[in-house]
């Protein structure tokens, strides 16, 4: 903006006519003063924001009347004032972080610009702009405020990210630590039991062998002998034979129980809670209210099965439990599992450990068909795993 400069043929009246038309078109406050800082003239914008009337703010100390306080409300010196300085060394000026003051008292946040008024090469006073900002602010900042609530979005969901990430290394190594712990049981049973019985087997087929190539050589007294022999040595290896059936039968079991395969998981979950009880020396109060028809996919039967394995194996580790109580339900939708031990209990913090790994294992199950895992425990009262998970609807079956 170019320094005003007076111009003689300003004080026509046609000039002046003009000028205040175009003082009275614009929704800027606008007014002029003189060197002493009073008001020569003000337009009837900036009069009402000021809250004044044109008449009462002619001749005034604009300083003194709306800019003599700073924000805070302490004193403003007029010699700190830029709009004094645009007459007071020629110093145009445009501020937006200070306010004005009106009639009632109340402050708003103002932008202004300060020019002086030039008569050749003397200052006669200057003219200021002003405009209320206040709702400019409001937006500003309420948008830095958005900016800043999201920059702390962003901050918190990318540790939220970060942590769950670490979870899911930790988790996964833990699962290859339990899934090469498993297989170390299952070669050291094979080893131990299998291979012991096989050897014996391998022995006696060699014992048969040997005796049946020198049969012909006996009497027939010891080959009658020797053949009684013989037939106690294959009873005997039948019973070796069975015996490694047994173990093969045992070692599949613990890997994937055949009855969830050839009966389904309703019939699992109740062989697996007797299974633990018998050898957990617990008492058990099993309660199933599945209506028939509601079955679930193999994938999700699988991961169920092992949900409830876990939450068990947590009772069996850690509970020091003398009852166990098993709810199975499916209602609206959706089954309900629930595993309630008397036992010592712990804090409810203690499952949220980023160590808590079994626990973690069945969160991430559930959580992959759209389920949860919900924990209550305390010290010395027990503690209860529900498991949540919505049924499909080619699920439901006969469920209302």
């Amino acid at each position: 903006m170019e320094t005003p400069v007076l111009n003689p043929a300003a004080s026509h009246p046609l000039w002046q006519h003009q000028l205040g038309l175009l003082l009275e078109s614009t929704g800027e406050g606008i007014f002029g003063i003189d060197l002493d800082g009073h008001c020569m003239f003000i337009n009837r914008a900036g009069a009402q924001m000021l809250g004044h009337e044109v008449r009462d703010v002619l001749g005034s100390n604009m300083h003194e009347l709306t800019h003599h306080s700073h924000p805070d409300g302490s004193h403003y010196a007029d010699t700190d004032c830029p709009i004094f300085n645009a007459f007071r060394r020629g110093l145009p000026c445009r501020i937006d972080t200070e306010v004005f003051w009106r009639r009632d008292g109340s402050a708003f946040a103002v932008e202004y610009s300060s020019h002086p008024i030039m008569d050749g090469t003397q200052v006669r006073g200057a003219v200021i702009t002003f405009v209320d900002i206040t709702e400019r602010r409001r937006q500003a900042e309420a948008l830095q405020q958005a900016k800043d609530e999201l920059g702390q979005r962003v901050q918190e969901r990318t540790r939220e990210l970060s942590d769950a990430l670490a979870q899911l290394r930790e988790l996964s190594a833990w699962l290859d630590k339990v899934r090469e712990d498993e297989r170390t049981r299952i070669a050291r049973e094979v080893h131990d039991e299998l291979g012991s019985l096989l050897v014996a087997l391998k022995m006696d087929v060699n014992w048969i062998g040997k005796r049946l190539g020198e049969q012909q050589e006996r009497t027939p007294d010891a080959a009658q002998a020797m053949r009684e022999q013989m037939r106690c040595k294959c009873t005997n290896m039948s019973q070796l034979i069975e015996r490694a059936v047994d173990n093969v039968g045992r070692i599949i079991t613990d890997l994937r129980p055949s009855i969830l395969d050839h009966q389904g998981l309703w019939a699992a979950l109740e062989w697996q809670a007797h299974e633990f009880v018998q050898a957990a020396e617990l008492e058990l109060d099993w309660r199933f209210d599945v209506p028939p028809g509601v079955e679930l996919p193999e994938p999700a039967a699988i991961a169920v099965f092992r949900i409830f394995q876990e939450m068990l194996s947590n009772v069996g580790r850690h509970a020091k439990a003398s009852r166990l109580g098993i709810r199975i339900g499916a209602e609206q939708g959706r089954l309900s599992i629930s595993v309630r031990d008397d036992g010592v209990g712990a804090p409810a913090q203690a499952f949220e450990a980023a160590t808590s790994y079994g626990v973690l294992g069945m969160r991430e199950r559930a959580r992959h068909f759209g389920g949860r895992i919900d924990i209550e425990s305390r010290v010395g009262e027990g503690s209860t795993f529900r498991l949540h998970l919505p049924l499909a609807a080619d699920a439901c079956g006969g469920l209302r």
